[in-house]
């Protein structure tokens, strides 16, 4: 071994026995060098090993661990390693860091797609759930305050009730009606298609009443709402909550649930069922501007013909749901907003993360609502 730093010299005895001295400084410093040379040292042959270390000019924890996993290295190769000659003030240090024992391995993690995808499906499904146990908890919690301004009304904050009427209802009226009367026209024009090959353009008027009536008018109607009251609702209370202003009104003994919430709920539970109505209204307006346009169907025949097609459970199974949409979209909406927790990514994680959810409870909901229906033959 070259003479740097630190070295080894080796050398064969008349019998057959090898003798490694080292020497020089074996510290941290002489580490780099060392490691490999010492990876790729092997003796010729087999034979006894002595190992002498008097002639070290200093050593540190670095170099004990390097002549013991050579000693360790030499065993495995069969030779039986004989400690020759150690000075005192080594002996202590070499023989702490024999004891230590090599540090041990770090296996690389071993990955595979399939228990990978298994993982975090089953991670996402208990999040999911952990998510449902809480807000049925915070329903529970709504449903009390609900109950306690009952018996007590005059603690309804009647003025933040018609303010969040006007902000969910009003102002949302012109992308709704917009949004509605589009749809109408895109199923008028797909409907008309498709019965005109069967000599069938009047019934086109059956389709958009049922349709529009019973599904699409509400459902649209929550979708928007969700996407624009709800995030409203999450960024607001979510905002609030950066600003401690929620913790301040605690600190005051008002109860937040009460001051907050309620008054967002009762709004929207009041403003859904109207908003839905003007959908259904302007959803069958574009439906019979296309009918006209492109089936030469009067607004009188539409009229008479819807009249004759849908019946008054029609309508009132596309608002019944709205209160129960409302609901639930006002309490996701507050939910995710007081989960908000110190800075502004989060307002808008929960924001994007509240949205996702009404409108998945709100799709989920309609097709239980269906079920039911078909059950009751409505």
């Amino acid at each position: 071994m070259a003479r740097e730093r630190a070295w080894l010299e080796s050398s064969r005895a008349g019998d057959g026995e090898w003798r490694l001295t080292a020497l020089g400084h074996w510290d941290l410093k002489a580490a780099g060098s060392l490691s490999g040379t010492l990876d790729r040292f092997a003796l010729d042959g087999g034979g006894a090993v002595s190992l002498d270390l008097s002639r070290l000019d200093a050593m540190d924890t670095v170099g004990a661990y390097l002549l013991s996993a050579l000693s360790d290295r030499l065993k495995a190769a069969g030779h039986g390693v004989d400690l020759a000659a150690i000075r005192p003030e080594h002996a202590a240090l070499f023989d702490a860091v024999r004891e230590v024992g090599p540090p041990p391995v770090e296996r690389a993690a071993t990955h595979h797609p399939i228990l990978d995808m298994l993982e975090r499906t089953g991670r996402t499904a208990v999040d999911g759930l952990r998510e449902g146990r809480d807000l049925l908890s915070f329903l529970g919690l709504i449903a009390i305050t609900f109950g306690r301004l009952i018996v007590n009304p005059r603690r309804l904050r009647f003025r933040s009730v018609m303010f969040h009427i006007e902000q969910t209802g009003l102002n949302a009226l012109p992308i709704l009606g917009l949004l509605s009367f589009l749809i109408g026209v895109v199923l008028a024009f797909q409907g008309a298609d498709q019965l005109r090959r069967f000599g069938a353009e009047l019934f086109v008027v059956n389709l958009l009443g049922v349709s529009i009536l019973r599904e699409i008018g509400i459902l649209m109607t929550a979708i928007i709402v969700a996407g624009r009251s709800g995030s409203a609702f999450t960024a607001q209370i979510g905002t609030m909550k950066v600003n401690q202003e929620v913790d301040a009104i605690s600190t005051l003994g008002l109860d937040v649930v009460e001051l907050l919430v309620v008054p967002r709920a009762l709004a929207l539970m009041i403003t859904l069922p109207l908003l839905a109505f003007y959908a259904d209204i302007m959803g069958l307006f574009g439906g019979a501007v296309m009918s006209y346009a492109t089936l030469d169907i009067t607004f009188g025949q539409f009229i008479r013909q819807l009249h004759g097609a849908v019946t008054l459970p029609h309508f009132l199974v596309g608002l019944v749901k709205a209160p129960v949409f409302a609901l639930v979209i006002a309490m996701v909406g507050c939910y995710e907003g007081l989960k908000v927790s110190g800075s502004a990514e989060s307002v808008g994680t929960l924001t994007t993360k509240s949205v996702v959810e009404s409108i998945f409870l709100v799709i989920v909901l309609d097709a239980v609502f269906s079920v039911l229906f078909s059950f009751l033959r409505l």
